[in-house]
């Protein structure tokens, strides 16, 4: 919307001065009038006695030289029809014309229209941006979670696995100790004739793996951290590998085999080791039910591993209730 606008010193120009404060509120609504709707100063008779303008006052404001009637003899003025002429509207620039405006409000939609489409431009990259780094980030992600996950027993075989570190170092997941011998098939250490020079390195949870997967139980990762690797082998040295075996194989049927075998450290560290002769840590047969006669070994196994199994169940019944 244009202004109407009067210069800073009006209020002292002569011929403000000649006709009075009553006229110049009527020039000033009408001037006011003129440049709302773009009539360039001209001014129609039909608004000046709604604005409240007076004959009087329409006069003063002719004889001040502020408006001019038809057939004045002001060069620099357009000849109003109907209607009276603001004297000088658009000198100094002051008051803009009908295309003057037109042409102003014409580039200041096409800076707007440029600013919006700068705007929605960056907004867009930004939400490719967003779009790509999501992609990527759910890439890798993925490609995390399809790679293989080696059990660390794989660790130091032939070439480099994904859990192999470029340079060699130790790891609490192994040791440098031959496999001992067990009872339940566990390999001892290799002939001559197939020990490398260097010994092979092997899991020390091991013998308690094969026992829970020998018991029916699998599909459990034993991706565990070095403090829970060692909270699991104290375990083992005090309780032993059938009671441990008979708590896991009580709570798959309970609650169900769990996804992670860190699923069971608690229920393990509750265990208390089974009074009898033996010392040390038993193992459990390499089958249970097998063909021919059963060792005294053998079948102090089997009841021991009986005993822990009638514990857990018992200890599932009581938790239930």
């Amino acid at each position: 919307m244009p202004w109407f606008k009067i210069d800073d010193s009006a209020h002292s120009h002569p011929k403000f001065m000649r006709a009075g404060n009553a006229a110049l509120g009527l020039w000033l609504r009408c001037g006011s009038y003129s440049a709302q709707h773009l009539l360039e100063g001209f001014v129609p008779k039909s608004v000046v006695k709604p604005f409240g303008g007076t004959p009087a006052q329409v006069r003063k404001l002719l004889e001040a030289g502020l408006w001019h009637d038809a057939g004045h003899d002001c060069k620099r003025c357009p000849q109003p029809a109907d209607g009276y002429m603001i004297h000088d509207f658009f000198e100094g620039g002051r008051n803009v014309t009908k295309a003057q405006h037109e042409t102003n409000k014409k580039s200041a939609a096409e800076r707007a229209a440029k600013s919006r489409a700068a705007r929605n431009a960056n907004d867009s990259e930004s939400k490719q941006n967003n779009i790509q780094y999501a992609t990527s980030s759910q890439m890798s992600s993925d490609r995390a979670r399809n790679e293989p996950h080696f059990e660390d027993s794989a660790a130091g075989q032939e070439g480099l696995s994904q859990r192999t570190p470029a340079e060699p170092r130790a790891t609490p997941h192994a040791t440098t100790t031959p496999v001992p011998p067990t009872s339940f098939g566990s390999r001892g250490p290799a002939s001559s004739s197939e020990q490398p020079d260097a010994v092979r390195s092997y899991d020390t949870l091991g013998d308690l793996k094969h026992a829970i997967a020998q018991a029916g139980i699998s599909g459990v990762t034993w991706n565990l951290q070095p403090s829970q690797i060692e909270r699991v082998k104290q375990v083992r040295d005090r309780v032993g590998v059938p009671a441990m075996v008979a708590m896991a194989v009580g709570n798959a049927n309970y609650r169900g085999t769990p996804s992670r075998a860190s699923a069971w450290i608690s229920d393990w560290e509750g265990l208390e080791a089974a009074p009898g002769p033996a010392e040390g840590v038993a193992y459990l047969p390499a089958a249970r039910g097998f063909n021919g006669p059963a060792s005294r070994q053998q079948q102090d196994t089997d009841a021991q591993f009986d005993r822990a199994m009638a514990r857990a169940q018992a200890r599932m019944q009581q938790e239930s209730s």
